[in-house]
């Protein structure tokens, strides 16, 4: 049965909407890792997220007992794909990171190819080339491969393979974007307390005061835009797109993510940008926007000439 048109193209302005604050995500990260150390801040963001969102686990009544198999199993592979990502971000260049997490938009359509069994459409290709082009010119193309590195390359690949877990998962219709987003968020929260307490006990410490228009207020303000728009929004998008649309798709219209990171270092950081990052950029955005296009319906619409 198609998707309503309408729906369609709400879910691909919020993805392009999550590629922004995504962008800027990677340079907040960084700021707020000055404060306080990478699993207590994982377990901070999440486990604000999951109080919030908290009274939408009451919609889990009625779902199958594979939807929340699934369900958590697409959310130990986002506590991976955190803890390999805010990890890498702390031991490399937010600009590597950025560049090589968009690496995600070549992996999902092999990755859905194999798990969902849908190939991509020659379209879908070109796009993929021309974002992976972009990223290559927004960050110059040159670094050398660091452990940090290794890490946001480890997260790409766990990306790929959530966005198409959750694609599956959604096929239950009583499993709502919501409720599987609280799953998510309680679940890299946990993770996180977990692994903090094995691993890295010293991720226990105080937390900074509350904000007072000191120093400590850039750490709450950092927190509070990665949980309201970096993760309580982000996620519920994602997962209202990935029900409505393919992973590939979804992976495609988030791949200006480095395009809008390398705009906030500009702006807000002060770094500068060459012209070459300035053009990979704008051909990220437009590969983009290529994916939105649905071009099938539009050659339907076109008239065909009869044989004269």
């Amino acid at each position: 049965m198609p998707k309503p048109t309408h729906l369609l193209w709400i879910s691909d302005l919020m993805l392009l909407a999550v590629a922004m604050v995504w962008g800027t995500s990677y340079g907040v990260v960084k700021i707020a890792l000055e404060f306080y150390p990478v699993l207590g801040l994982l377990a901070l963001r999440f486990g604000l997220t999951f109080i919030v969102l908290s009274p939408a686990l009451r919609g889990l009544r009625g779902v199958s007992p594979g939807a929340l198999a699934g369900a958590l199993g697409s959310s130990v592979l986002l506590l991976g794909i955190f803890l390999a990502e805010t990890f890498g971000v702390a031991q490399t260049h937010a600009s590597h990171a950025a560049f090589l997490i968009s690496l995600c938009i070549v992996l999902t359509p092999l990755v859905e190819w194999v798990l969902l069994r849908r190939r991509p459409l020659p379209l879908e290709w070109l796009a993929v080339a021309l974002s992976l082009a972009g990223a290559i010119m927004v960050t110059g193309g040159a670094f050398s491969l660091t452990g940090g590195d290794a890490l946001i390359l480890l997260a790409a690949l766990l990306r790929a393979l959530m966005v198409c877990v959750t694609k599956r998962v959604m096929r239950d219709n009583k499993l709502t974007a919501l409720s599987i987003t609280a799953i998510q968020a309680g679940t890299v929260a946990l993770g996180s307390l977990i692994v903090a307490l094995l691993i890295a006990p010293s991720s226990w410490s105080a937390l900074p005061s509350l904000p007072s228009f000191s120093a400590h207020g850039t750490f709450w303000l950092s927190v509070g835009y990665l949980v309201l728009a970096c993760t309580l929004f982000a996620f519920f998008a994602q997962n209202f797109a990935v029900k409505r649309s393919s992973p590939t798709r979804v992976a495609l219209l988030m791949g200006s993510e480095p395009a809008f990171g390398a705009l906030f270092a500009y702006a807000w950081l002060g770094e500068q940008l060459s012209i070459w990052a300035w053009l990979g950029g704008g051909l990220m955005v437009f590969a983009s926007l290529l994916a939105t296009v649905p071009w099938a319906m539009l050659s339907a619409r076109v008239p065909r000439r009869r044989p004269a």
